[in-house]
């Protein structure tokens, strides 16, 4: 299986560094040595996905003859379509694309573009969208509960000393003592709708510090930005190329961080539907050993930085075909180097936490309390963390 192999590359990887990771997987060696902004499409109210095609034709398995080994019998340019966001919690997916992973790995890709997680999650369920990479929220839960999506491996994770998602408090809030995330007691807190991740880091911290808020669902994230900069709302909690931008601001104040309430959060998941899962075990294999081949790169440069100041630009340069593409550059580097998060390598799964955002969600009365981890996650692809 694709763990299994990814494990072995990654004992075999030169001097450690993830940049010279060699996946070997169905027989090929594969070498990875080498709009709009999304708060504005979100503020105006867009729905619209934006659709990227690119045709693509079976890779030259020179790699696999160098070594010996013989090419693999993958469909030639077998078509997939792929959910991401404008974020850069979706970099593994947008590398594994632009440096043609997935065209090594036999499949033509197209990109869809979302303006939130739970239509992702429709468009999964109803075979609109092949893969996806998203946060664990009520509605993809119950999906699975139908028996029409599954979790098969692990995104963006919080880790200690890597700056991660954080709380935010409205210039109002802050100025009349909000300075921490247990002085939120009492106030309203922004969210999508119920049983979102926004949902689950506000009640875990809240739990964590013994108070009670009120939690205001938005919709959108756009929605949420705006009524917390004019006072609507007192408190938030989001990734860090959104949240330092609005702080640096002065409209809102970042006061703590969500990895001091949930170490090791896997705050999105890769998912699939059931259907894939079950019937497309080889193209799902193959989907997971590129996207993981962009997750090693991007955490390469961006956390590990093996190639310096001059990889970690490079990457940026890549990410911005995708996120923050009306703003030059220059403009967009900081928003992206200030969302560089760990990537899970290998697409590992942390079922620990996925157990725990289940728990939750049963807890909150919010998914069905028969709904069984088997339900919602596939282990069979790839290595799990905390099982």
């Amino acid at each position: 299986g694709f763990k299994a192999i990814w494990k072995r590359a990654r004992l075999g990887a030169t001097g450690g560094d993830a940049s010279f990771l060699r996946v070997v997987f169905g027989g090929r060696a594969l070498d990875t040595t080498s709009c709009h902004d999304p708060l504005c499409a979100q503020i105006q109210g867009e729905d619209i996905m934006t659709t990227f095609n690119r045709r693509q034709t079976l890779a030259t398995m020179g790699a696999a003859a160098a070594v010996g080994l013989a090419a693999p019998a993958v469909a030639q340019g077998k078509k997939i379509t792929l959910g991401a966001l404008r974020f850069t919690s979706h970099s593994g997916t947008f590398v594994a694309y632009q440096r043609e992973y997935f065209k090594q790995a036999g499949l033509d890709v197209e990109l869809k573009f979302f303006q939130a997680a739970q239509p992702m999650a429709v468009a999964i369920a109803s075979g609109d969208v092949d893969y996806a990479v998203t946060a664990i929220s009520g509605g993809l839960v119950s999906l699975a509960d139908k028996g029409a999506i599954k979790v098969i491996g692990g995104a963006l994770s919080e880790e200690k000393g890597i700056d991660g998602q954080k709380f935010l408090a409205s210039d109002a809030a802050y100025q009349a003592g909000v300075t921490a995330p247990a002085m939120l007691d009492g106030k309203s807190f922004g969210m999508t709708t119920a049983g979102s991740s926004f949902h689950y880091m506000g009640s875990k911290m809240a739990q964590a510090e013994g108070i009670e808020l009120s939690f205001k669902p938005l919709q959108k994230v756009g929605a949420i930005i705006g009524a917390l900069k004019t006072g609507q709302i007192d408190g938030w909690s989001i990734v860090p190329h959104i949240a330092k931008p609005l702080a640096g601001s002065g409209a809102v104040h970042i006061i703590g961080n969500v990895s001091d309430y949930l170490p090791d959060y896997q705050v999105t998941t890769v998912f699939t539907s059931t259907k894939n899962a079950r019937e497309e075990k080889q193209q799902t294999q193959d989907y997971l050993a590129a996207y993981a081949k962009g997750a090693a790169d991007y955490n390469a440069a961006m956390i590990e930085q093996t190639a310096g100041a001059e990889g970690v630009a490079e990457m940026v340069k890549l990410i911005h075909n995708y996120v923050y593409t009306d703003k030059t550059l220059e403009a967009a580097t900081p928003g992206i180097v200030n969302g560089t998060m760990r990537l899970n390598e290998g697409a590992a799964l942390n079922v620990a936490s996925v157990r725990d955002q289940l728990s939750w969600f049963q807890s909150e009365g919010l998914v069905d309390a028969d709904i069984t981890l088997e339900t919602l996650i596939d282990t069979s692809f790839v290595d799990t963390i905390g099982a």
